[in-house]
């Protein structure tokens, strides 16, 4: 995935060459490695600072997952901090603005006779312009890594001892049934070490032999007859 670039001024620092062997390292001993995001994601309920567990790392690429989320997700090293951010420091409160003083001269007027008092003089403050801050624009949405549909393995038992397996993948139909050998299935289930599979895969199994070895005797119970028969009728040379 790119980097999500930014525009303005210059970008905090970012994960080094050096921070990714770092890592990688860490993550091949064992060890927990953390990272920060650099900026919010508020589609995911995260700030600005918030940690994160590094699982991988590929070239420039660390799969991570963030505090509080159930999901692994792709950065890049100039999206991530190798420290938290630190708080910022609160801005200092606006100096008190000084009242303006207005003085009041009174000149000297013309004779007494006419006695017209002289005009007022008030000192109005120039205007002060005020800067408005622009919005800063809003981190792209991430979408979440997609996860792969589920695969669901079904084992048939017919009335015959026929067997077969059958895979669905996802909420799809499942494909063609393929036949197996019981002797096969009989090995999967022990592979798998669920006492209720194997109990159930055996017991069919069990009641398959039991029939064949009853049919068998009665194959030579029938055999043995039929020899009795020709001898009482005469050998045959």
């Amino acid at each position: 995935m790119p980097p999500r670039r930014r525009s303005g001024a210059a970008a905090p620092d970012h994960l080094t060459a050096e921070n990714l062997e770092t890592l990688a390292a860490a993550i091949a001993e064992g060890k927990r490695a953390t990272v920060y995001l650099r900026e919010a994601m508020p589609s995911l309920g995260l700030e600005a600072g918030a940690s994160a567990k590094a699982i991988s790392v590929q070239g420039n690429t660390l799969l991570i997952r963030p505090k509080g989320v159930d999901d692994e997700l792709p950065f890049e090293a100039e999206e991530l901090l190798m420290r938290r951010i630190p708080a910022p420091k609160p801005a200092p409160a606006p100096a008190a603005r000084a009242t303006p003083v207005v003085h009041q001269e009174i000149e000297p007027g013309p004779p007494p006779a006419s006695k017209t008092p002289a005009a007022k003089t008030v000192a109005t403050p120039a205007p002060v312009a005020t800067a408005v801050p622009k919005p800063a624009a809003a981190p792209a949405k991430r979408t979440s890594k997609k996860v792969p549909a589920g695969v669901s393995v079904t084992i048939h038992a017919g009335a015959d001892n026929d067997w077969s397996v059958t895979v669905a993948h996802g909420a799809k139909r499942p494909g063609k049934a393929v036949p197996v050998s019981p002797d096969a299935v009989e090995r999967a289930v022990r592979e798998l070490g669920e006492e209720t599979a194997i109990e159930a895969v055996e017991s069919i199994i069990v009641a398959a032999r039991n029939l064949a070895a009853a049919r068998v005797d009665e194959l030579s119970r029938q055999l043995e007859d039929a020899r009795k028969a020709l001898e009482a009728l005469g050998a045959v040379e």
